[in-house]
């Protein structure tokens, strides 16, 4: 309450320096408000869907991917170039361009920026083994080596994450993470940073299209009551959260069709699910798994706690990403979950208690739980009893290598916009023992799930490239879904409101908004 109170005197102190100072001389900054904090704006450490957001305002990719799938270059002069045994990458570098602290932007600030990456970087899937070494023969020219032939670098190529960063303003952080600043490239320079607030200002060296602003508040609010009557009483320009309560939500669609707030939508690309710890009693029983997946009502689900305004899914992949809506994972069947139960000698009498832990601070999680919670108490009483426990997300993160949540709801949005940046975080494994992960990216998922015949296919994956890769993946998938090791509930697009006298909020392919279109109109 106390951290509400202070943005509230901060944001009206903004408004009344915006309005109140010279008529028709109005500042054309923009104040955007999100749910949550930002606890680091370091791209290797960066995860979160909200410092990404911001992350790609204050730095510029290599490449980014319009809504077709295609490359289009950024800070790259030109597409990359393959070697005949497609072991090297050239690409060439855009010249003039300076970081925020004025210095060169060059091939060794990249070199710079992915060597640190790959040292410290939180998200290894990224580069993975992927990149063997990087070459700077000339200084706007790059060359990748690569350890073997690999068809998803084009992919990681434009990732927020490997965003170049001064090499000069970094160079007491080659081998430690900066949290509370950040020197890129980007249209923004950050001005002011704390967890709560960030006051972006637009880069006037910037080498491409300036903001149609004078600048950013990013806002961020502890709760969603907070947040939804901020955008409803014009404390703030624009409302950009994804966990903001579902029936707040609804309302916010219901205004926006009367034209009383405009809206803005991503493609569909944040996926819901269930992680379930395979490792251990009672999910190491893969009927068990089998089981719970078929109790979940998925329509249910989407239809009481977001109005339907979220798709059910039996996907880890975004549809977009695979060109089907097809669903791979187990449906609902409420019979056959407790004909299996019962072979595995539950029901009658015994009763299997789950564990599912949820993010306290994600209003559809706890109503996620408590619809599955009740559903279960309808029709499968007694063979299931599920157990609730709220946990801060971040506390969640932090402990879900550890193997402390039998069950857990978690959300994921991919890296880039490519089937791999869902499959890979998930169910990639360099360290197997059976069926069980003892190192790699599942254990941090908190499934701990391994299954040596995917990893095969990853391996061939890479030297695959259009509809022969993408049928790979999809195999991937289908592995997993018989073995579930996750449970898919439903997939969201990003969701953005704001007032009518601003622009519509404009997310590109990958779910990020794109705060230098926002301006104020009709003055």
């Amino acid at each position: 309450m106390q951290n509400n109170f202070l943005i509230a005197i901060f944001i009206f102190f903004i408004s009344f320096l915006q309005y109140s100072c010279v008529p028709n001389n109005r500042s054309k900054r923009i104040t955007i408000a999100s749910s949550g904090k930002i606890e680091s704006l370091d791209p290797a450490r960066a995860s979160t869907l909200k410092s990404l957001q911001l992350l790609s305002s204050l730095g510029d990719t290599l490449y980014e991917l319009n809504s077709e799938g295609d490359l289009i270059p950024q800070l790259a002069s030109g597409m990359p170039i393959l070697s005949k045994d497609k072991l090297q990458i050239t690409i060439n570098i855009r010249r003039n361009v300076l970081f925020h602290d004025g210095t060169p932007f060059n091939a060794k600030a990249i070199k710079f920026s992915f060597d640190r990456f790959k040292r410290i970087g939180t998200m290894n899937y990224i580069l993975g083994n992927k990149i063997k070494s990087i070459e700077t023969p000339s200084e706007y020219k790059l060359l990748i080596n690569l350890n073997k032939p690999s068809s998803s670098v084009k992919g990681l190529l434009t990732a927020i994450n490997l965003t170049p960063i001064s090499p000069t303003f970094y160079k007491d952080y080659s081998d430690k993470f900066l949290n509370d600043k950040f020197v890129g490239t980007g249209k923004y320079i950050l001005k002011r940073f704390s967890n709560e607030i960030q006051i972006i200002d637009p880069n006037l060296n910037y080498w491409g299209k300036k903001p149609n602003n004078e600048g950013v508040n990013f806002i961020g609010y502890s709760n969603s009551s907070s947040l939804f009557g901020a955008l409803k009483s014009r404390q703030i320009d624009v409302l950009l959260s994804n966990s903001i309560d579902d029936s707040q939500r609804n309302n916010l669609n219901s205004l926006s069709k009367k034209n009383d707030i405009k809206e803005g939508n991503s493609p569909a690309i944040e996926i819901s699910f269930i992680s379930l710890r395979t490792n251990s009693y009672p999910f190491n029983n893969r009927s068990v798994r089998l089981a719970i997946a078929k109790s979940l009502n998925r329509q249910l689900i989407s239809d009481k706690v977001s109005y339907g305004l979220r798709q059910p899914s039996r996907s880890l992949v975004p549809p977009i990403l695979k060109k089907s809506k097809q669903g791979l994972w187990p449906e609902y069947d409420p019979i056959e979950a407790k004909n299996l139960l019962e072979k595995e000698g539950f029901c009658n009498g015994n009763i299997l208690k789950l564990p599912l832990t949820f993010r306290s601070n994600v209003p559809s999680d706890k109503l996620i739980a408590l619809t599955w919670q009740e559903d279960i108490k309808n029709i499968l009483k007694e063979c299931i009893s599920i157990q609730l426990n709220g946990v801060e997300s971040t506390t969640i993160y932090k402990n879900l290598n550890l193997g402390i949540y039998t069950a857990v709801i978690l959300d994921w949005t991919g890296a880039y916009s490519d089937p791999e940046a869902y499959l890979t975080p998930l169910l990639s494994c360099s360290e197997l023992d059976g069926e069980s992960c003892k190192k790699g990216e599942s254990v941090y998922s908190g499934s701990f799930w391994a299954s040596s015949n995917v990893q095969k296919l990853f391996l061939e994956s890479e030297k695959l490239n259009g509809d022969k890769r993408l049928a790979k993946l999809i195999e991937i998938e289908i592995i997993a879904s018989k073995s579930v090791p996750y449970i898919p509930i439903w997939i969201s697009s990003q969701k953005a409101w704001s007032q009518n006298e601003v622009s519509k909020p404009i997310f590109n392919g990958a779910g990020i908004i794109s705060m230098s279109d926002l301006k104020f109109i009709n003055e």
